[in-house]
């Protein structure tokens, strides 16, 4: 079911001959608390049980699926006015899988999910995208960006990074820790380290620009 739904919303943001906004709406607006209940149900659960040790594990292919169906839903959000609640859920609750990424599940989901952070911070609104401009004025993004840039900016503020792998392997984000023998460098995910840095100072760059005190930016 979250694979179809997925592959419906991407096969409607690809159609031109469609309005997309009319159909997004009519499709999701249903869903919309189900979605919700679902986001909150798979995040919430714990990732550290023996079903998610493989990366190849029922348990872990469903997540996948549910990555994806969020990714679909964060491209959707910029061809409507106002976005629904479910494609506003993964920045008002970003702490999810903030947890998620430092828990101790397959790799290959930390990796997705960390990509989909990416996503988050460069994404546009619809305004956004017509006129080019750096930051958003719409209510809604501006309190969703806030949202993931006060969650991004606490967890980093703590020792966050320093929990997260930059490959399958075991060097780490924060530390030098690699097999004997290995160039920890050599074997990190240049992907993933640049991913997490844009992540962290587009945090900052939207938290600066929408500080209203001095001793807020410091």
């Amino acid at each position: 079911c979250l694979w179809t739904l997925a592959a419906i919303l991407k096969e409607t943001l690809k159609d031109a001959l469609v309005p997309r906004a009319g159909v997004l709406k009519k499709l999701l607006a249903p869903l919309d608390a189900v979605l919700e209940g679902f986001y909150n149900a798979i995040l919430l659960h714990h990732f550290d049980s023996h079903h998610y040790t493989s990366p190849y594990s029922e348990a872990t292919n469903n997540l996948i699926s549910f990555i994806d169906l969020l990714e679909a839903l964060l491209a959707s959000r910029t061809e409507v006015e106002l976005p629904l609640r479910c494609q506003r859920i993964l920045f008002l609750k970003v702490s999810y899988v903030l947890n998620i990424i430092s828990s101790s599940i397959p790799y290959v989901i930390k990796r997705k999910f960390i990509l989909l952070l990416k996503k988050c911070v460069l994404c546009k609104s619809r305004e956004d995208a017509k006129s080019g401009s750096l930051f958003l004025q719409t209510p809604s993004w501006c309190e969703d960006m806030l949202a993931l840039s006060n969650a991004v900016l606490q967890v980093v503020n703590l020792t966050w990074l320093n929990q997260i792998p930059l490959s399958g392997k075991s060097s780490c984000f924060g530390g030098s820790e690699a097999a004997p023998g290995q160039d920890s460098q050599g074997d990190s995910d240049q992907t993933v380290l640049r991913a997490l840095s844009l992540v962290v100072l587009k945090a900052l760059e939207f938290k600066i620009h929408h500080s209203a005190t001095e001793a807020e930016i410091k």
